[in-house]
């Protein structure tokens, strides 16, 4: 049984989102740091490879790579396409 006072973490989250428009703002973007995590790793992990050795083969610093991966990097697009070319894949984006 649910008591009554108990608030859901989402619900608390989406009524702070809306009392402040810089929370969204810094939510929307570590979002997207994590979509390029998580890209990047199902990437490299499609490759079979480690990441020291999808590093060399993107030709990339292996650091670079785990701060992708881990979502403390915000990587340009211009890096994405590099990664991408660098294994014979092409980088594709939408606007939704």
């Amino acid at each position: 049984m649910t008591n009554r006072n108990t608030i859901q973490f989402s619900d608390y989250l989406e009524k702070e989102k809306r009392d402040d428009p810089t929370l969204t703002e810094m939510m929307e973007k570590e979002e997207k740091k994590l979509d390029y995590a998580v890209a990047v790793m199902e990437l490299r992990t499609s490759l079979g490879l480690t990441q020291e050795e999808f590093a060399k083969t993107v030709n990339k610093p292996q650091s670079t790579i785990a701060r992708i991966e881990n979502g403390n990097a915000n990587p340009t697009i211009k890096t994405l396409e590099q990664i991408a070319e660098s294994v014979d894949k092409q980088l594709t984006f939408s606007f939704i």
